[in-house]
């Protein structure tokens, strides 16, 4: 179901896909406990246009290997752009690529006529204003459960996602978690490091 009326359907529209893949990961755990479809992310965010750009954001963690979930977006036709979960002194972490994001898109909204943002982070309420006051349509992508009103009222085009973005693999899983944005490790010594961690091939 697509909410709100599509600004650039035609195929000649140039857009560019930004995808928050922290908070799609964190949105198929906890709602669906699968992993995110991101081929079906991306035919979702183009619908036959022209895509000129789509980059997918990670946050990883040291001695946690993401190579063949990189090769895999790599052939879906993302650019990938990492960080490393950086510790605080005290013991606690964060990491996250809010403001990335918001540069890279605003930097190439002049070559675009749509920007779709794959996120229901809220902060990126301001960002649609921003791309909005020049010219572009912002599109929004994602899981309305975790999803921010705000976002959803300031988008052009809003476009829920649902199980049909989840994959589901028959082969047995490791017990992982996903790197959280925020980790407090001197308040959870009894919890082991890995636990904190993910093998995002799983996810594609």
């Amino acid at each position: 179901m697509l909410i709100k009326k599509v600004k650039h359907p035609a195929k000649n529209a140039r857009v560019g896909v930004f995808v928050d893949v922290q908070n799609m990961f964190y949105s198929a755990k906890e709602y669906y406990d699968g992993k995110v479809d991101f081929e079906k992310i991306l035919d979702s965010a183009v619908r036959g246009r022209s895509l000129i750009t789509a980059i997918a954001y990670l946050v990883c963690v040291d001695d946690v290997d993401q190579t063949a979930f990189i090769s895999v977006l790599e052939r879906l036709g993302f650019i990938i752009r990492m960080k490393y979960l950086k510790r605080r002194a005290d013991g606690s972490g964060r990491g996250d690529w809010d403001m990335g994001i918001a540069i890279d898109a605003l930097v190439r909204a002049p070559k675009l006529d749509v920007v779709v943002l794959v996120t229901g982070d809220g902060d990126f309420v301001e960002l649609v204003h921003a791309l909005k006051a020049q010219g572009v349509t912002v599109e929004v992508l994602s899981f309305p459960q975790n999803t921010s009103e705000d976002l959803k009222r300031v988008s052009d085009l809003y476009i829920p996602m649902d199980a049909d973005f989840i994959r589901r693999s028959s082969r047995p899983e490791r017990h992982e978690e996903p790197v959280p944005d925020t980790v407090d490790w001197a308040n959870a010594p009894e919890i082991e490091e890995e636990e904190f961690t993910t093998d995002p091939a799983a996810s594609v």
